[in-house]
């Protein structure tokens, strides 16, 4: 009959062989991933040095709340797909369908309106128009109809818009139009008093302004700076904060050019390494212990 000590001993040694067959843990990188239940994977990050120098400082983590952050405000991230890059934010001061909020202007940076710009399928409506306004005169082109909607539709479906019907007792003038509008034209110079947006405008044919969904879907590039190779060597993609400069973050403490070599193995990963030698160490000497002296 096998003796119980070296039953048990058996048994512990090859449980802990089996540890030697596990992946090894991933490096401890400077980049949260998570904000709230929302990813943060490349090009953007919360955390400064990470993702693409292009969309530095874009995006702030607030609890579990992520932002879209521009000149003129806070946007709440709604959703982030990485598969067709796009990004579906909501302005929090913007009037909807259900409420009026006070005139305000949507503002990008520079970079912003040229890496991560309103996507072609979001809509902005300017409403209560002056009959001065440029987009019913010289510009009028910029305004279009979209899947048969007009404007009685907003100021009649629509309780927050009403309030403008009931000082003519007409619908004053409004306009359907791109973002380019507003990128350039400021409320004030648009001569209209208040703007909302919407997107997925291609499938609103037949249904009111109640049930469209309101917000602005950015769209976004992957710059293509090699992230791929960073990201299977184990690092995390981000940049030299001082020159922008592409690097791979290997750890908390140690960084690399393009990619994570043996040299660069991270803190979690040496955690684990050493875990299982000071095991193996344990049953070793247990083992010789029980040959010379059992």
């Amino acid at each position: 009959m096998q003796h119980p000590l070296k039953h048990h001993l058996t048994l512990t040694l090859l449980a802990l062989t089996s540890l030697s067959h596990f992946p090894p843990a991933s490096p401890l990188t400077p980049c949260r991933t998570l904000c709230g239940t929302t990813a943060i994977n490349y090009p953007f990050s919360i955390d400064d040095g990470c993702g693409a120098p292009q969309y530095r400082s874009m995006l702030n983590c607030t609890g579990t709340d992520l932002f879209f952050m521009t000149t003129s405000g806070r946007y709440k991230v709604q959703s982030i797909d990485y598969n067709k890059q796009t990004m579906v934010v909501y302005d929090p001061a913007m009037s909807t369908c259900s409420i009026l909020q006070p005139h305000h202007d949507f503002v990008m940076t520079d970079v912003e309106s040229v890496v991560i710009p309103p996507s072609s399928d979001t809509i902005f409506a300017l409403l209560n128009c002056s009959i001065d306004s440029p987009v019913l005169n010289r510009y009028k082109n910029l305004c279009f109809n979209f899947s048969g909607h007009s404007c009685d539709e907003l100021y009649g479906g629509c309780n927050a818009f009403r309030v403008f019907r009931s000082f003519t007792n007409s619908s004053p003038p409004c306009c359907f139009t791109g973002y380019d509008t507003v990128k350039y034209m400021s409320m004030n110079i648009l001569d209209c008093s208040h703007y909302t947006s919407f997107i997925n405008v291609d499938g609103l044919k037949g249904i009111g302004p109640a049930d469209w969904v309101y917000g602005m879907k950015l769209s976004y590039a992957v710059p293509d700076t090699g992230c791929g190779r960073c990201t299977r060597s184990g690092g995390a993609c981000g940049y030299d904060t001082e020159t922008g400069v592409m690097m791979c973050l290997c750890s908390t403490s140690m960084n690399a050019t393009r990619e994570c070599s043996n040299g660069d193995i991270g803190d979690a990963q040496k955690l684990a390494l050493r875990t299982k030698f000071h095991a193996f160490a344990l049953v070793v000497g247990a083992l010789i212990y029980f040959v010379i002296f059992i």
